[in-house]
């Protein structure tokens, strides 16, 4: 069978990243050349320097968000981030998803120290997301790479990556210490939300440790609807009350031969609870207080790493790197309430979707010289094993009151059939320098195999569609890249990439099957293609940290475009019509973006950027709403060694077009004015404040307003004017 078959190559696949670690300790054991006390590093590590060999972020594609700037810019949501330093970044709250370039959902990867978190999408009953299930807090970094990197993040990196780093114990102890901490308190009128976290980190000899814990309590994000009702009525946001923890422990244990070994714990919980008030009326179905819901997301993973970096020329390996990992994904969604009017008596649901996986990356990299020509050589790869399911549990009158209105109410049962699936990766690229020019040239190459395998439960049985188990799919495909980057002139890197990507279909846009006789199906196809793109990028990365910039211009081309599509039944089983999944045959996106920056002998800096995208259908002339409109920032800012300020402009263009949506999304400018204060008497103390839309408009995110409104519009705009202050204090 091909599955079997395919396991035994992907176990053996292992010894990718076994081998390189046994070569690489054999050849450097009994040569201790580093100092056996250890070196301290600096509190802020520079970008590079803890960059993995193969890391997907090492390309002149890729921008990075240091802890510094996460801290100087109060980031703590991905909202936050595209707002402040990554205009090109949007999230959709309606899916949970990252946006880069236009493209979302499975399309983008998200990773966790080199761990993928898997995007969840039930495609019916709201658990998605789950790729924002960290605190901000706790990161060193976070490294955007923009358009697919084929070499590099292998499937379900189409529109690009987010490379999330999180603190090393070297990030809190200081020169010449051998423990340190930070401890930081959040106030954010916003959600009216308050939080805390606290970190600690100590060196003894060669071993080092880290304990980090967080805790946010909040409510509703705010709008600026001001009509407090029910029903369809009501303008104001529902309200909502949020709790969330977070919990991250290291331990590294360094070698005087390159050699450093890791573990890490993590667990993350956010839960809401939401009066659904938008579903209650007097005297209707859902009474008022007779309708509630919750919104849960809940990740877990322990991993064990590797790092070396070889002490002398004479390995085998100039460095590697590997981790062993397993995490486990859940999101849950529901609703508990009463009905007095059709079909009386108490009503819940409760879907929930999890993800659990184990797996290994790794990756080994090697100088060496042929002639004239220099080659920086890195070979890697990954290999994961997960499970999914999907399961919808509840309760209401059904089975004692055979009414229709019961078509739309199936639950405890599974809306596809539990997956298995495994991926195997594998990728080689080299480096190679003409001589002692500036011209580099990177051809890549990856290889990625995938294997979906439904299961037969009892609960998927339950479904009223059943009709046997589907089909399962795998499927594989190369990915090339060519890289070509010229140092024009000190601090100016000129560069071109031509890369293919591929994207695997997910269990749900594969199996879903949710729907009953006599209302509605949305179903999934087992027959889908795995999408591909072609993609080309032209850029220049220009200056340093004072004055400098960056421009890049994109063009990508996409085939099999994993969509849907909605169609009338013509056997009336389904008299309110049918969504499918499908493959649409050719999708382009192009655009630009452009940032720069300069900083002033006086204190004075200014800052701006632009980001554009456009993308459609090239067979429908259809525009794909996933892609936000032309956003531009632009700000300046004074500072000194104790106080600076800063103040921000952002210009959104308004929506010309939309392809679902009846509503455009108008233009706007927001004001926003942030400051900063580390007073000198108390060491280690920062004060920060920020008021954001000063003048308190009103305005609409294109990212969250693509879907048919079912309330006034005013109840989809942002938040009008807020303000966000936070203390950190440093040991």
């Amino acid at each position: 069978m091909v599955v079997r078959h395919w396991r035994s190559i992907l176990m053996v696949s292992a010894a990718v990243f076994v081998f390189p670690a046994s070569l690489a300790l054999a050849q450097t054991a009994g040569d201790p050349t580093i100092d056996g006390d250890g070196t301290v590093l600096k509190k802020l590590v520079v970008k590079g320097d803890r960059l993995k060999p193969g890391s997907v972020a090492d390309t002149p594609l890729a921008t990075e968000t240091s802890a510094e700037t996460i801290e100087d810019k109060q980031i703590t949501s991905f909202e936050d981030l595209g707002r402040t330093v990554e205009p090109g970044v949007g999230f959709n709250r309606t899916n949970g998803s990252v946006n880069i370039r236009g493209l979302e959902g499975a399309r983008v990867q998200t990773s966790i120290d080199g761990i993928t978190i898997p995007y969840l999408d039930d495609g019916a009953r709201d658990a998605d997301g789950g790729i924002d299930s960290f605190d901000f807090a706790t990161l060193s970094a976070v490294d955007i790479v923009r358009g697919a990197d084929s070499s590099r993040a292998g499937s379900g990196a189409l529109g690009g990556a987010v490379v999330l780093r999180t603190l090393e114990p070297e990030d809190l102890i200081g020169d010449g210490k051998t423990w340190g901490g930070v401890f930081k308190f959040t106030y954010d009128s916003m959600d009216k939300s308050w939080g805390s976290s606290a970190a600690v980190a100590g060196r003894f000899d060669n071993t080092s440790v880290l304990f980090q814990g967080g805790y946010k309590r909040g409510h509703e994000r705010d709008n600026k609807g001001d009509i407090d009702d029910y029903s369809t009525a009501r303008t104001e946001p529902n309200p909502l009350d949020f709790d969330q923890n977070n919990v991250l422990f290291k331990i590294k244990q360094e070698t005087d031969s390159g050699h450093t070994f890791g573990f890490t714990a993590e667990r993350f919980d956010r839960n809401k609870d939401i009066d659904l008030k938008t579903t209650q009326l007097p005297g209707g179905n859902f009474l008022p207080g007779q309708n509630d819901g919750i919104e849960d997301t809940q990740r877990d993973r322990l991993s064990f790493h590797y790092d070396y970096e070889a002490v002398d020329d004479n390995t085998l390996f100039d460095k590697a790197s590997a981790v062993v990992y397993w995490q486990r994904l859940v999101r849950e969604s529901g609703t508990d309430g009463f009905r007095s009017l059709s079909v009386i008596g108490d009503y819940s649901r409760l879907n929930e979707f999890e993800d659990r996986s184990v797996g290994a990356a790794g990756s080994v990299e090697k100088t060496y010289e042929t002639g004239a020509l220099t080659h920086l050589v890195t070979l890697g790869g990954d290999i994961s094993f997960s499970k999914r399911n999907q399961y919808s549990s509840g309760e209401d009158s059904c089975d004692t009151v055979p009414v229709p209105t019961c078509n739309f109410l199936h639950t405890n049962q599974a809306d596809m059939p539990n997956v298995d699936s495994q991926k195997l990766s594998v990728f080689l690229q080299d480096r190679i320098s003409l001589g002692d020019s500036a011209l580099s040239l990177t051809p890549g190459l990856r290889y990625d195999w995938y294997d979906h395998a439904p299961k037969e439960t009892a609960a998927y049985t339950a479904n009223p569609n059943y009709n046997g188990l589907p089909a399962g799919q795998n499927g594989d495909a190369l990915s090339p890249k060519l890289l070509a980057t010229y140092e024009a002139a000190e601090n100016v890197e000129v560069y071109a990439q031509w890369a293919m990507a591929f994207r695997s279909p997910t269990a749900q846009e594969l199996y879903l099957d949710y729907g009953a006789p006599g209302s509605y199906l949305r179903i999934g196809n087992p027959d889908l293609k795995p999408e591909t793109s072609n993609g080309f990028e032209v850029g220049a990365k220009l200056g340093d940290e004072d004055f400098g910039g960056r421009i890049s211009l994109f063009h990508n081309r996409y085939r099999n475009f994993i969509d849907t599509t909605f169609y009338p039944d013509p056997t009336f089983t389904y008299p309110f019509g049918i969504t499918e999944s499908i493959n649409r045959n050719r999708v382009r996106i192009n655009g630009v973006e452009v940032s720069a920056h300069k900083t002033f002998d006086s204190g004075f800096n200014i800052h701006g950027a632009v980001a554009y995208a456009n993308g459609k259908d090239l067979d429908t002339g259809a525009v794909l709403n996933s892609v936000a409109p032309l956003k531009g920032v632009i700000g300046a800012g004074y500072a000194t060694e104790s106080w600076g300020t800063d103040v921000t402009l952002t210009a959104v263009k308004s929506v010309s077009d939309r392809s679902t949506s009846t509503f455009k999304a108008p233009g706007y400018g927001l004001v926003d004015l942030t400051a900063w204060w580390e007073p000198q008497q108390v060491a280690g103390l920062k004060v920060q404040a920020g008021v954001y839309n000063i003048l308190d408009k009103t305005y609409y995110d294109a990212l969250n307003t693509r879907n048919a409104f079912s309330q006034p519009a005013a109840y989809y705009s942002e938040p009008g004017r807020t303000f966000k202050v936070s203390l950190t204090q440093r040991f």
